[in-house]
């Protein structure tokens, strides 16, 4: 009978990450609602979901707004480009859509291709923010790079993304969970990749008692 009310128990071990999915999400929607911050948020998000709701480092509420100060002004730059980027794609993309004859073809077939890749680019550019220190440069350059060498794992992680979309496309409830378990789902495969780029423990300098999570 105790362990039925043992909180370490599967049952409760399970609720607990619901709740905490619930409130992950909540937390980055609510840092979300200023449309500019949404690469702070993005970046924050995947950082709590990865240490916090996977592996139970910390509570997520803190590790996500450590993240979001911590990566705040190069995450807001480079979600800023990001939309922008979206948006120029867009206009130009519904352009080419109109044009008639062999050049809207071409004008259409490279527009789609541009935004295939820059959201290709995007599912990767915030993981990568949250884990490594770079320039800004180096930051796209190495989501493209990681987005095309992975190329299997990168459709998996477009198709995770247009599933939750399409759910809360079609029933908008959803919403106040599925920003962390779409992060939690894209960091299985996330995780995966970014191990690979991380230095061996044994080549690292001592690191004096820091956990390091990332490479578990």
């Amino acid at each position: 009978m105790s362990s039925i009310f043992n909180l370490d128990n599967p049952f409760f071990t399970g609720l607990n990450k619901i709740v905490d999915a619930f409130f992950l999400s909540i937390i980055f929607l609510i840092t979300c609602i200023p449309i500019v911050t949404i690469g702070p948020a993005l970046t924050a998000l995947y950082y709590a979901t990865a240490k916090s709701l996977r592996r139970d480092r910390g509570y997520v509420s803190k590790e996500y707004f450590k993240a979001f100060k911590m990566n705040f002004k190069q995450g807001l730059v480079t979600g800023l480009i990001v939309m922008l980027m979206t948006v120029i794609l867009i206009v130009d993309w519904n352009y080419a859509k109109r044009l008639h004859g062999n050049l809207g073809v071409v004008l259409f077939t490279i527009f789609t291709a541009l935004m295939v890749l820059l959201l290709f680019v995007s599912i990767y550019i915030f993981p990568i923010l949250s884990r490594f220190k770079t320039k800004l440069g180096q930051l796209f350059k190495t989501a493209f790079f990681m987005s095309i060498r992975h190329l299997p794992s990168t459709i998996l992680m477009v198709i995770i993304i247009a599933f939750f979309a399409l759910l809360v496309y079609l029933i908008w409830i959803p919403i106040l969970f599925t920003p962390a378990l779409c992060a939690l789902l894209i960091s299985f495969l996330m995780e995966r990749i970014l191990k690979k780029y991380m230095p061996p423990k044994a080549d690292e300098e001592e690191k004096g008692g820091v956990d390091e999570w990332y490479l578990e």
